[in-house]
């Protein structure tokens, strides 16, 4: 491999999960496979390896982001959670614990990018961001129920082949109603 300071590699450090990876690339390589190959975190899956299937979905810095198409050196700074940073310690996340209750897998290819995809929906739907088929979507209307026809759409960028949809809309929701429960009791 190139030293780090040729014009075709830099030396970074990702943030991931909390703890820092120093790593040189080229600039080529993307976030998927320096998670994968470099980093061992074979969590995050590679599925189309063209942004289509949500395989590789992951948050940076709180939001989705596909993987296979976002590029590792432009992910330095930011903070990266990956599914094996979902849990704490022995506690599953919430998303994970409705996708085991209530069978939101069944081959589990697709499973950690539609987990990390659904903490993203929730977050995103609680701070009051409409989706293609939010009726209302002025500001002052706040949240839409999160229907299943709004989980569906939100989570539409995240394939399943297996067809475990039904299992996945009603996980999500799950999930959604225990964040939103959390959310109550930090408040009052």
């Amino acid at each position: 491999m190139a030293p780090a300071s040729s014009s075709t590699h830099s030396a970074i450090t990702l943030n991931i999960n909390g703890e820092k990876y120093p790593l040189s690339v080229d600039h080529r390589t993307t976030l998927l496979d320096a998670l994968r190959e470099r980093l061992d975190l074979t969590g995050t899956k590679k599925g189309c390896d063209q942004g289509q299937c949500g395989a590789c979905t992951v948050l940076i810095d709180g939001r989705r982001a596909v993987s296979c198409l976002h590029l590792a050196v432009a992910a330095e700074g930011r903070e990266i959670t990956t599914i094996e940073g979902m849990a704490e310690g022995d506690r599953l996340h919430p998303v994970q614990q409705a996708f085991l209750d209530l069978d939101g897998y069944q081959c589990g290819y697709c499973t950690p990018g539609q987990i990390c995809s659904a903490v993203a929906v929730i977050e995103e739907h609680a701070a009051g961001w409409p989706s293609a088929v939010t009726d209302d979507v002025r500001p002052e209307a706040g949240p839409p129920p999160l229907t299943a026809e709004e989980i569906r759409e939100r989570m539409s960028g995240n394939l399943c082949r297996c067809g475990a949809y039904v299992s996945i809309v009603q996980a999500v929701a799950r999930a959604a109603e225990a964040h939103e429960e959390t959310t109550k009791e930090a408040s009052a």
